[in-house]
């Protein structure tokens, strides 16, 4: 189901979000001539937005937590000699107050408050009125509708520019990422908002310098609209998130190497995709069948365990049925992510059904 979300249209004249956009700076704002060491270079290589943090949400006390609003004079520093925009993270109505009161071009709202529907509304409620554009994260959580919500909530205030930041979302299992992309949840808000533009930070999706290239190209491979990367004239002394912060230098030979893809699709290549295609959509027939087929069966061990006062979960049956499949699907070509999410996902359905069955009277 499509949101209706009332969005200003962007084009080429409104070039605040045109594709692809590109937005930089330090996780902290630290000292006036670190902002500013990071800032020039940025604005020689033709970045238009220039990030930072000022209050930083610190998982822990007695971190690191932002120079507060005397930050805000550099950034106004960064605006009156660069020319670039500067954005900054809000999580509070003084925050946006205080934004406000120093000329801030872009304010966003980061994962935690996004995912506390009342501290957003104080924030839309702040914002009435007011013409700034504001971009949302996800919240920490894979929920799609609460993002939309908070996307609502901000739209309802009366902001027309808006864009949403894909930064991953958190997991208990250990993972090659700080957060996991969960890459199907930006691809649902697009469908549902299909107007706003989505930006993804590689910078808290990777946690790591390292691994920025992949996840940068793979959001401009789906058509996302943007990327924003943590840069730091020297990350290695960064107060804050050291290890996924990269140089200005760096910055710019990992956008130079990005391949920007034709999102759309030429007529003469549309025949041999429609092909493709159905092929596709006659094989997901066939999936759905097969797992319709497989509810019968787990129907029919319901109605066994059921006779037989037998419990709904069978841990080791589940283990080993879970390892053959990831030994199957990885010798197959399939990655033990997609295996391991497939078959919960089986597995839980089967314990619906097997649910539904054991209560009946």
């Amino acid at each position: 189901m499509v949101v209706d979300i009332d969005l200003e249209p962007v084009t080429a004249e409104s070039d605040l979000f045109q594709k692809p956009v590109y937005i930089a700076g330090p996780c902290s704002a630290e000292t006036e001539e670190q902002v500013m060491n990071t800032a020039v270079p940025l604005a020689a290589m033709g970045i238009k937005i220039f990030r930072a943090g000022i209050w930083k949400p610190r998982t822990r006390p007695n971190s690191f937590e932002g120079v507060g609003s005397v930050g805000l004079k550099w950034l106004q520093r960064v605006k009156k000699e660069t020319g670039m925009r500067v954005a900054i993270e809000v999580a509070n109505v003084k925050h946006v107050y205080e934004a406000l009161k120093y000329g801030v071009d872009i304010i966003w709202i980061g994962a935690r408050t996004s995912a506390n529907p009342f501290a957003v509304q104080d924030i839309a409620d702040s914002l009435r009125g007011v013409d700034i554009p504001v971009m949302v994260k996800n919240p920490i959580n894979p929920d799609v509708d609460l993002w939309i919500g908070a996307i609502e909530r901000i739209n309802n205030s009366g902001i027309r520019r808006m864009a949403a930041i894909h930064r991953g979302f958190s997991s208990y299992d250990r993972t090659l990422y700080r957060n996991v992309p969960q890459w199907q949840v930006p691809i649902e808000l697009r469908r549902r908002i299909p107007r706003i533009p989505i930006i993804t930070d590689p910078s808290h999706i990777c946690g790591n310098r390292e691994l920025l290239f992949d996840i940068s190209q793979k959001a401009m491979d789906l058509n996302f609209d943007g990327l924003i990367i943590e840069t730091h004239c020297n990350p290695d002394k960064a107060l804050s998130d050291a290890n996924q912060q990269v140089t200005p230098d760096a910055l710019g030979k990992l956008l130079n190497r990005l391949i920007i893809r034709d999102p759309e699709i030429k007529e003469e290549l549309m025949l041999t995709l429609a092909a493709l295609r159905d092929q596709i959509d006659k094989m997901d027939d066939r999936i759905i069948n097969i797992l319709e087929e497989r509810m019968k069966v787990a129907d029919q061990i319901g109605e066994y365990k059921k006779v037989n006062n037998i419990t709904i979960l069978q841990t080791k049956r589940w283990d080993d049925m879970l390892k053959n499949r990831l030994q199957l699907g990885t010798r197959k070509g399939l990655s033990e992510e997609f295996i391991i999410r497939l078959f919960r996902s089986i597995h839980q359905e089967s314990i619906n059904h097997q649910t539904r069955i054991m209560n009946e009277e």
